[in-house]
């Protein structure tokens, strides 16, 4: 299951003690605060947790997997996110969404 916006709001006003109007606001002003950085090409960087960071990438070539037309992919932004060595090392720890090694 995916956490979602309203979850991570219910969750903040549960354990913040604001009314969850009040969380969602909150949730909504950082978000925006987020995008409004990476629209600008400033990283974010969250101790932690992560850093995200904007890429340009060139026009290249590509094929229409549909058609098979070979066509030009044209040129973007995309944003990227790299975890912290913090958030690598606890989820590590704690074993969840991980395989556990077979102990010899």
């Amino acid at each position: 299951m995916a956490l979602k916006k309203e979850d991570i709001a219910r969750k903040i006003a549960d354990d913040c003690g604001f009314m969850k109007k009040e969380a969602v606001e909150i949730l909504e002003k950082l978000l925006d605060i987020m995008k409004k950085s990476l629209i600008s090409g400033e990283r974010i960087m969250i101790s932690g947790f992560g850093t995200w960071r904007v890429r340009s990438k060139r026009p290249r070539p590509g094929r229409n997997p549909w058609t098979g037309e070979h066509m030009v992919i044209n040129a973007r932004k995309s944003v990227t996110w790299n975890y912290s060595p913090v958030l690598k090392k606890v989820m590590n720890e704690s074993g969840r969404g991980l395989r556990k090694q077979k102990q010899r």
